[in-house]
């Protein structure tokens, strides 16, 4: 009964921003060069935490917008972020998302991913497999020549940024060829459909894989940063995530390039 209200809440959060259009939205810069937010990624989050507050009144958050980052806790806690795709909703490319995790002891126990446009709503609960709109899915289990390779890179993390395209060429010289969707979380689920072989970014924030990396793991993939140790939920990680042999693989690519 918990996660069905949390997905019904995903989806009428999905609603919020699927039909109002982004020029109708007031545009701020947060720190970073090209790092946005929208009136609408405010709404979106403070009706979810209201929302996850009534099902779960003694829970943590951690979400992207107004600084609410508490400490994950002993107990539970959400990780959301309200409009995964920000730039992509500004510029209504049709491609961004909500993205709702929750952590029981520092463990993600469910994860709830939707894209509003097209519909599509990936979840996964701890131990019972992963879904895409009711359906299972899995995650390739061929390598990267028979895969799409995906990468991020967002342009307010410009740091590495010949390091990441390096890396990409790199994936791509090795599979049938590279995406890049501008929503980790989307480009993420798709690993878990198998649509991506391997996803990778070099700097993430924990709301921005959390579910994700739940619907991953339930889906047979690989979640780890990008040099194979474990990812955090609290703060922010490189990611490679892929199935099996594409994480494999991509590893050992990655390892052969620094």
């Amino acid at each position: 009964m918990l996660y069905e209200e949390i997905i019904k809440n995903v989806k009428l959060a999905g609603g919020m921003i699927n039909n109002t259009a982004a020029s109708e939205s007031e545009i701020y810069n947060k720190e970073g060069f090209s790092n946005f937010v929208t009136d609408y990624d405010k709404k979106v989050q403070d009706f979810l935490v209201r929302k996850m507050k009534e099902l779960l009144p003694d829970a943590a958050f951690l979400a992207e917008e107004n600084e609410i980052q508490q400490s994950l806790g002993k107990g539970d806690c959400f990780i959301i972020d309200p409009i995964d795709g920000t730039t992509n909703f500004i510029f209504d490319y049709k491609n961004s998302c909500i993205s709702l995790g929750l952590a029981k002891r520092g463990e993600m126990v469910f994860g709830v991913v939707y894209n509003p446009y097209t519909e599509e709503l990936y979840t996964a609960e701890k131990g019972h497999g992963a879904y895409r709109n009711g359906n299972r899915i899995h995650c390739s289990t061929k390598g990267l020549e028979e895969n799409i390779a995906a990468f991020g890179c967002a342009r307010y993390n410009s740091d590495d940024t010949d390091l990441i395209f390096d890396f990409a060429k790199c994936l791509y010289l090795h599979s049938l060829g590279v995406r890049n969707g501008g929503s980790s979380a989307i480009d993420l689920c798709r690993v878990a459909s198998g649509s991506n072989g391997i996803y990778v970014e070099l700097l993430l924030q924990p709301w921005d894989y959390a579910a994700a990396s739940l619907i991953i793991n339930e889906a047979g993939g690989k979640i780890t940063q990008i040099d194979g140790s474990k990812i955090f939920l609290d703060k922010p990680c490189s990611i490679l995530a892929g199935g099996s042999i594409c994480w494999e693989e991509s590893l050992e690519l990655w390892k052969s390039l620094i």
